[in-house]
């Protein structure tokens, strides 16, 4: 285990250094220029789809919002709690600084991942639609380029046993056992059942489940998180302003904190960033792939507030929450120092908050992750390949819980990065075709208030 943790690390090194950083802010620019500020500027109108999303509006497997809920019952999970946590801890307060960038650079991202999924999607032998950065690689960049496809699709079905199987029911029973001292092999059987019950289920059943859950549990946390934060309304200028201080100067060494450079900063912010909201991972994607839907520009719209809502929203609420306790200097990473951190905050009740969040975030994050993993299945294997990977992946939730949480860790952000070379490479390719699309809807539309032409 010592050699492969070793080995692994290495790689990590490798695919989260200076070129992949470059690839991921580089491609978010320019889609961001490319788009002429566009996702930014749109937010609000954004909103208003999403809410009318709610019902079908063309061809597709689930409503455009249940697409938005399965994509954002991925992306908001631990990442949201522990890997924010995580980015403080060794990069210091200007992590987060770097997390906000990564994340209003992934908007556009996100937006040209669901216009391109939408627009290139294909069914299925069983007249199911299906799509994602595989199948827009293979329609879109031609056949000599499929491999590039199959690439994304392999690392995409082995990642989802790292960053959405074993990460997700690693952290449930870490939290579950230091909180409640819940065995983590129990807590991984009851995991199994659970979401083994939904996953079965296939695609409508996730999306019914995540339209359900997902806003409650979201909109739960945000509303803590800002009653936390009014109640220490005065020291939330300072934060921001620490923040953004060590977003661009090194933090020196508090306490338990060991001091961070600004590459740490930045390339854990970074890191974190697209771990959390998943932009650029060419994850998300798949699920809008599947929205009843006819007019990809739309999807996007209503995709990139995945990233918003994720990152600068929540993510936001428990740096923000971190940096204020003081908490990041006291030596705790992860978990548990968000825990300590609202703790502190809110004595007796706080880390029981944290502990019940990160249970669910992850939960959903299970789920969503699974219909990401049967779809590269899928596309490497056929249909039939479908119900074996279900079975399998429901099979080793047990097995993630009791993993060692370093290593865990360590592999789901490996292999993130290894999903995001071959989709990143694609969306550089494809941006002509986004561009195209987006300014032939906005040409077509009485731009409302707020709609920015592109």
């Amino acid at each position: 285990m010592d050699f492969i943790s070793g080995l692994i690390g290495q790689l990590n090194g490798i695919v989260w250094g200076v070129p992949m950083l470059v690839l991921i802010l580089g491609v978010g620019i320019f889609l961001t220029v490319g788009l002429k500020f566009m996702p930014i500027l749109n937010i609000g109108p954004a909103f208003k789809l999403m809410w009318d999303g709610r019902g079908a509006s063309g061809k597709g497997e689930i409503p455009p919002f249940q697409a938005l809920m399965t994509a954002m019952s991925a992306t908001i999970g631990t990442g949201n709690i522990a890997g924010v946590a995580t980015a403080v801890f060794i990069g210091g307060p200007g992590a987060l600084f770097w997390m906000w960038m990564t994340a209003l650079l992934g908007m556009a991202t996100k937006y040209a991942e669901a216009v391109l999924a939408v627009n290139y999607r294909e069914k299925d032998e069983n007249g199911s639609y299906v799509g994602g950065p595989m199948y827009y690689i293979k329609n879109g960049m031609g056949k000599k380029w499929a491999w590039l496809g199959t690439l994304f699709a392999v690392f995409g079905a082995v990642a989802c046993f790292g960053i959405g199987n074993a990460v997700q029911s690693n952290s449930i029973a870490q939290v579950l056992e230091s909180n409640f001292s819940f065995s983590p092999l129990m807590v991984g059987l009851i995991i199994m059942v659970l979401a083994g019950g939904v996953i079965l289920g296939g695609l409508k059943r996730v999306g019914k489940f995540a339209g359900a859950l997902v806003p409650v549990m979201a909109v739960a946390y945000i509303v803590c998180g800002l009653i936390i934060l009014l109640m220490n309304l005065g020291e939330i200028g300072p934060a921001i302003m620490t923040i953004l201080e060590h977003a661009f100067t090194p933090a020196s060494a508090q306490g338990g904190f060991a001091g961070a450079t600004v590459w740490m900063a930045i390339r854990f912010g970074v890191a974190r960033g697209v771990f959390s909201n998943e932009a650029g991972l060419g994850s998300a994607p798949i699920a809008h792939a599947s929205a009843q839907t006819d007019e990809p520009v739309r999807q996007g719209l209503i995709a990139m507030l995945g990233t918003f809502l994720d990152t600068l929203v929540i993510c936001s609420i428990t740096g923000l929450v971190i940096v204020i306790s003081g908490a990041w200097t006291e030596g705790a990473s992860g978990a548990a120092l968000t825990s300590a951190a609202f703790e502190q905050i809110l004595p007796g009740w706080g880390g029981y908050l944290v502990a019940i969040s990160l249970a669910v975030f992850a939960f959903t994050t299970i789920v969503g992750w699974s219909v990401y993993g049967e779809r590269c299945a899928e596309y490497l294997f056929g249909p039939k390949a479908v119900l074996p990977f279900r079975l399998l992946f429901i099979v080793a939730l047990p097995v993630g819980a009791i993993m060692e949480l370093d290593f865990v860790w360590l592999l789901g952000d490996t292999l993130n990065a290894m999903m995001a070379i071959p989709n990143l490479v694609a969306l550089a390719v494809l941006s002509p075709v986004v561009f195209k699309l987006t300014k032939r809807y906005f040409s077509q539309q009485q731009a409302p208030n707020g709609v920015t032409e592109s």
